[in-house]
């Protein structure tokens, strides 16, 4: 555990501020402060200045930066909320100053290429699951972490940020990091519930945006064949 206090007066890191990152930036924002980090320096300057991202609207406890190192030097617990095609990207980039101490929980549906160096997935067949690596993996393969988490649930950002009711599980093999997670981000319309196997959870995430996909694509054919029977 980090010397410098306690994780309670810390505020609390999110990485990525998406639709979804700026529902859950918010949501912590009633309880702590929120640093998160931005690429884009017009955006910080939007958020810090009009607490707005774009449209949304940004609780005023938030506060956007660039700034990587003061992010990990300040915070324990970071929420990462990056689209999966950037996430290996982005966890290398914190990597270097991340701590054993620090616990991570990610909110990123979706899979990462393992790929030894020349391989080309178009000459690939069947991969296998050794070339493939969940978001916890890649976070406890490319860094230092131990405390991994997943925040996956059925939630859309648009509900999150209208505050309906709504609720979601951290996963983890650490209690420590779903209770924090639950401290954190429950509230009375947002039950936050806890599940020990992670990488199910992640998996569950992954499969249920396929089925969703191929469950809109059968209905929207369904509704063609019947526009053109008629």
């Amino acid at each position: 555990m980090n010397s410098t206090g306690s994780s309670k007066s810390k505020p609390v890191g999110v990485i990525g501020m998406g639709s979804f990152g700026t529902a859950i930036a918010n949501n912590l924002a009633e309880k702590t402060e929120v640093l998160a980090y931005v690429r884009r320096p017009e955006v910080v300057e939007q958020i810090n200045s009009q607490h707005l991202n774009g449209s949304l609207s940004v609780h005023p406890e938030v506060k956007a930066t660039q700034d990587i190192e003061g992010i990990c030097r300040r915070c324990e617990t970071l929420f990462f909320m990056v689209p999966s095609a950037a996430f290996t990207e982005v966890t290398r980039a914190f990597a270097p100053f991340l701590h054993p101490y620090h616990r991570i929980i990610h909110g990123t549906k979706g899979l990462a290429l393992n790929l030894p160096p020349g391989e080309n997935l178009k000459e690939i067949s069947k991969i296998k699951r050794s070339q493939i690596r969940t978001m916890s993996e890649v976070i406890l393969e490319e860094t230092v972490v131990i405390r991994v988490g997943c925040l996956a649930g059925p939630n859309l950002a648009r509900e999150l940020m209208a505050g309906k009711p709504a609720a979601t599980v951290i996963a983890s093999k650490y209690n420590e990091v779903i209770l924090e997670g639950q401290r954190l981000l429950r509230s009375d319309k947002f039950q936050v519930y806890g599940n020990a196997d992670i990488i199910g959870v992640e998996l569950s995430g992954v499969l249920k945006n396929i089925i969703a996909i191929a469950a809109g694509a059968s209905k929207g054919w369904g509704w063609a064949k019947m526009r053109a029977a008629c």
